[in-house]
């Protein structure tokens, strides 16, 4: 399928690695401008090669934290017309609720929630002139099911649903729309990296602690695996596409079905 994206200028928050830069690579592999986003220098430069290696499309590496309002106003003056936005930076950390201090909460927020909210105010303006553009946040089903073993994430996620809702019902009539996307449990590089230090520390293979997991951990979920990045972001390419016009205002679930919900 053409996804109507050659030329189009994207830009995706935190793609260096993980769904985010096979969010970056699926929208370059459909002729996308794509600005490939990390920290470092060094992490940028590494995800662009193997993007345009493996796709040979225009990647363009923008390296700053946009957590920041500075980063943030940099690259938006750098690249003033971006059409598609996907808010993927974010931060995860499983921590008791007694033990998360104030700077903690303040923390998640400001780069899970904050950062998005912020970019697209920056980009919104361009988007309005053009009447077309995507602005897409990659929450998770934490949004719905809030994990006890990180509540300030969760939170976080929930509130990225209340900004995307509000901002595609102050966008309506137009031609921008606004989505959420909410993943499962994904075999991320943070995720990943995480649940091999697990398993170790508990004497068990990857495979073996996966399976224990979706038996006690999330046990709602109906492919009972850790989903791929590449997953997740099939479905954020279509809903970045002109394809997807009459999507807007959306929660749109690729859970693998642990939202035990029919809605």
């Amino acid at each position: 399928m053409n996804l109507q994206l050659k030329g189009r200028l994207a830009l995706v928050s935190g793609s260096t690695a993980g769904i985010g830069q096979a969010i970056a690579q699926a929208l370059a592999a459909e002729g996308a401008r794509v600005i490939v986003n990390g920290r470092s220098q060094a992490a940028v430069d590494a995800a662009v090669a193997q993007i345009e290696a493996a796709d040979g499309g225009e990647v363009i590496g923008f390296a700053g934290d946009l957590s920041t309002a500075a980063a943030a106003d940099a690259l938006v003056a750098r690249h003033p017309d971006i059409e598609i936005l996907v808010n993927n930076l974010g931060i995860f950390e499983p921590k008791p609720f007694e033990e998360i201090p104030d700077a903690d909460w303040t923390r998640f927020f400001d780069v899970n929630v904050l950062s998005g909210v912020r970019l697209a105010r920056l980009v919104l303006p361009a988007m309005r002139r053009a009447d077309w553009g995507r602005i897409i946040f990659i929450s998770s089903e934490s949004a719905i099911q809030i994990p006890a073993e990180m509540i300030h994430y969760g939170m976080t996620k929930t509130a990225q649903l209340a900004v995307s809702r509000g901002l595609a019902e102050a966008v309506a009539g137009t031609g921008i729309t606004v989505n959420s996307v909410l993943p499962g449990p994904t075999r991320s590089r943070g995720v990943g990296d995480f649940v091999e230090a697990l398993a170790k520390a508990d004497g068990k293979s990857f495979e073996a602690y996966e399976r224990e997991f979706f038996e006690k951990v999330r046990p709602t979920s109906l492919i009972r695996r850790f989903e791929t990045p590449q997953e997740i972001a099939s479905l954020v390419a279509y809903i970045a596409s002109p394809l997807s016009s009459g999507t807007t205002g959306a929660a749109l679930r690729v859970d693998g079905g642990c939202t035990k919900s029919a809605f």
